[in-house]
């Protein structure tokens, strides 16, 4: 049986001007993605709520790996004054916009009730091996979901 984890990525700055959202809901939808990078921690997997962001290198490790629950869509991004100043030797790596839609414990990516991020093991061990050295884990129970 697959086991599934909550995954609780890493962020590396926040939503910019630009992106539009419905905050009548909740989560909020977004439809248009502007991610501000404040920082860069290095890992393929960051978030900002309820979005989250994959290296391009990630995305096409995800792809041969085949997954369920999550599409890719483009993401524009902008850099703060303190990546400027603290991080200008970093060269950031090309991002795409994971969107996940899956079914938390029974697709690769879902949304549990909790809002949190739920990956399938394999997933996430294909993306631990790319590099998630911020990121915390834990093993994700199906019967919380259900209780």
């Amino acid at each position: 049986m697959m086991k599934y984890f909550y995954v609780d990525p890493v962020s590396a700055g926040g939503m910019d001007r630009g992106t539009v959202m419905d905050r009548s809901v909740h989560p909020p939808i977004v439809s248009k993605l502007v991610y501000q990078i404040d920082g860069w921690p290095g890992d393929v997997l960051i978030e900002s709520f309820p979005c989250f962001l994959v290296t391009e290198e990630a995305k096409r490790a995800l792809i041969k790996a085949g997954f369920s629950g999550a599409t890719f869509a483009d993401v524009e991004i902008t850099i703060s004054d303190n990546f400027r100043d603290v991080f200008s030797n970093v060269k950031l790596p090309p991002l795409v916009w994971l969107k996940v839609d899956g079914k938390a414990g029974r697709d690769d990516f879902g949304i549990a009730s909790n809002l949190h991020l739920v990956m399938s093991e394999r997933i996430l061990d294909v993306l631990d091996e790319l590099g998630l050295p911020l990121a915390s884990f834990k093993p994700f129970d199906d019967r919380e979901e259900h209780g």
